[in-house]
């Protein structure tokens, strides 16, 4: 074995120790300070409790070298070797060693950023992974550790210092809690909660938003002759008509008949009705619908209604344009009635074959499955488009009860992943 392979291993054997054992291995502490000096790197790499934010603060230059760490191949050379284990041993020791008690909101942070860095060093955006819970069991992974962190927090008393507020991240874990936990909060505490909600609901819609800005409401009418302006003049469709009137002694095309592109819409408005299960660990779909629904509110000709539901259901539409007064209405957790919230929802529909409801739940219906795919397959059969959503966890676990899972399959429903870019999909095709 060469000295650089026995410096990797030692970087990596102290890895493995910090994760797995409590106590630290004092030789090979000092051994990985010696190799960590040599290959010229700070001996802060070293320290868990420096966060890669304050490192590269420090070290500027150590910033090139996270972005993509994990997304591109070994350089060659020893040293690039062994440089590179200690750079990853950084990373993996500070997102995956959280330790036990309690954390602070300052801890929380930092742990964020740090995942944010473990992410830029997989080739991805910060927050990219965590948002999309299924990659390889890694987003689930740090979604679960990052739900624990906020769990371990004194929350409550956090949020009634304005010092200590001002430090937490919004994330889908800390919304979570600050939903489940809202009823118990007032004064500071409830404004700095309603705070970081806010915040949140802004950065989640501004990324939504720009998934469906190009979304245009309305099919082409073909019954309706396309406006005789240049802005509308078919150019392709022109020269391949008259291609019979080339001239191979003039080399020119002669035209005698225009073509126009037909851009009238139609006019009869979509409507969209968005059925949410506000019961167990809904809060990701809840959210991401929430204000996906409230941006296809916004657009023109879209009749957008709202109903959230559990063991009773609330109609949210006189509020569906601002998200974050929805959220604010939910009450998370519970039992839940499929049928009571579809009884709700099938007096909105007037017209069937012009309306789609999208239903998020996981569909654990026990006595009441049967009848409510019944209604289902009705509203279904009646012409309405239905989207069947499955439910996705901040930790980032789907589960969808197997037997409605067969039976929209059946139907030929089949139920999406909870990952709102495929809603936006389907709901872009039925909008088009």
């Amino acid at each position: 074995m060469s000295a650089a392979e026995n410096r990797r291993q030692v970087l990596y054997w102290r890895m493995l120790g910090r994760l797995f054992e409590a106590d630290e291995q004092m030789s090979l502490e000092s051994a990985s300070v010696a190799i960590v000096d040599d290959i010229g790197l700070p001996p802060a790499l070293l320290d868990p409790g420096v966060s890669v934010d304050n490192l590269v603060q420090r070290h500027p230059e150590l910033a090139a070298e996270f972005e993509g760490l994990l997304a591109n191949e070994t350089a060659a050379g020893d040293g690039l070797e062994v440089r590179r284990a200690a750079l990853v041993s950084k990373l993996l020791i500070n997102v995956f060693n959280t330790g036990h008690g309690n954390v602070s909101a300052t801890q929380l942070s930092n742990w964020q950023a740090d995942a944010g860095w473990f992410e830029k060093a997989l080739g991805l955006d910060p927050g990219e992974l965590r948002g999309k819970p299924n990659a390889g069991g890694l987003g689930g992974v740090l979604g679960g550790i990052e739900g624990d962190l906020i769990k371990r927090m004194h929350l409550r008393e956090v949020l009634a210092n304005p010092a200590l507020a001002k430090q937490l991240t919004p994330s889908m874990s800390l919304i979570e809690q600050l939903l489940r936990d809202k009823s118990n909060l007032s004064g500071v505490a409830l404004a700095n909660a309603k705070a970081l909600i806010r915040k949140f609901v802004d950065e989640v819609a501004a990324v939504l938003r720009t998934q469906v800005q190009q979304t245009s409401v309305g099919e082409i009418d073909r019954s309706v002759p396309p406006k005789r302006v240049f802005r509308n003049l078919d150019i392709e469709r022109t020269i391949w008509k008259n291609l019979t009137n080339w001239s191979p002694e003039d080399e020119r095309l002669y035209v005698d008949r225009l073509f126009y592109k037909q851009t009238a819409k139609r006019t009869t408005p979509a409507k969209l009705i968005v059925v949410v299960d506000q019961s167990g660990s809904m809060v990701n779909a809840m959210v991401n619908c929430t204000i996906l629904a409230s941006i296809f509110a916004g657009l023109p000709k879209v009749d957008v209604h709202l109903i959230a539901y559990d063991t009773r259901a609330l109609d949210l539409t006189p509020w569906v344009h601002d998200p974050f007064e929805v959220l604010l209405r939910t009450k998370l957790g519970g039992g839940n009635d499929g049928p009571v919230a579809m009884a709700m929802a099938q007096p909105k529909i007037t017209d069937p074959r012009n309306t789609v409801m999208v239903w998020i739940s996981d569909f654990y219906e026990f006595d009441r499955s049967q009848p409510l795919f019944d209604m289902i397959q009705s509203v279904y059969r009646s012409g309405v488009k239905f989207i069947p959503v499955g439910s996705v966890g901040s930790g980032g676990e789907q589960s969808v009860n197997p037997w409605f899972r067969q039976r929209f399959k059946d139907l030929g429903t089949p139920v999406l992943s909870g990952h709102v870019r495929k809603l936006v999909s389907e709901l872009k095709s039925f909008l088009a």
